[in-house]
């Protein structure tokens, strides 16, 4: 290994992060730590995620618990409730939320790596509204705008969720075409560790894969 070790990992957001239809162990970010914690048997790893969460509640209720944590290694990935649960997007809101986030993180964790992500800017396997579709999409696209430019503000890696390959794939969701699947899970937790690893040096065993 000559790549980073990670000691404390610290992940938040909402059910992508958290999960739903999956099991526990299943998660992506649990599969993430768990590539983390063969190279560092030590590793201390909170997943603090909740299905549901907005960018509010992860302002209000996660990202301290996060820090308490010591992290050295963060991601923080919200907003999708913002806009999926509002009947008009509050990407406005959200564009102050996560600058506080990331801001928050940075002040409490400053030699810490942060990672957020985008999100996916279209739902081929949802049923929904040519109105509807089209009016997320939208708001989807201009929340990706507004994460990648907090990241940039704050020296944060973005994860390129959206316009990746899997999402092409029904097998990366679950029966309700938005959350991601057991496979799906797997596919995000393989995906970052390679990026991670590409882009922060950070060193993995993805089951007795090294990806150092």
């Amino acid at each position: 290994m000559s790549g980073r070790v990670v000691r404390a990992y610290a992940a938040l957001g909402d059910s992508f992060t958290a999960g739903r239809d999956s099991i526990d162990a299943e998660r992506w970010a649990d599969l993430l730590a768990a590539g983390m914690r063969r190279v560092n048997p030590e590793l201390r790893y909170e997943n603090l995620a909740v299905d549901g969460a907005t960018s509010a509640e992860v302002l209000a209720e996660q990202v301290e618990p996060g820090l308490a944590l010591e992290p050295d290694f963060v991601t923080v990935i919200c907003g999708a409730n913002d806009v999926l649960l509002a009947t008009r997007p509050d990407v406005e809101g959200y564009a102050e939320r996560i600058d506080a986030i990331l801001r928050r993180l940075r002040e409490g964790a400053p030699e810490a790596m942060v990672v957020t992500a985008t999100a996916p800017e279209g739902w081929q396997f949802m049923e929904l509204r040519p109105r509807t579709e089209k009016r997320l999409i939208e708001a989807t696209t201009q929340l990706n705008d507004v994460t990648r430019a907090a990241a940039d503000r704050y020296g944060v890696l973005c994860l390129p969720v959206a316009g990746h390959p899997a999402l092409r794939d029904p097998a990366t969701f679950s029966a309700d075409g938005l959350h991601p699947s057991t496979a799906g899970h797997q596919t995000v937790a393989r995906e970052s560790a390679r990026y991670l690893h590409e882009h922060l040096g950070i060193d993995f065993d993805m089951e007795g894969e090294d990806q150092a």
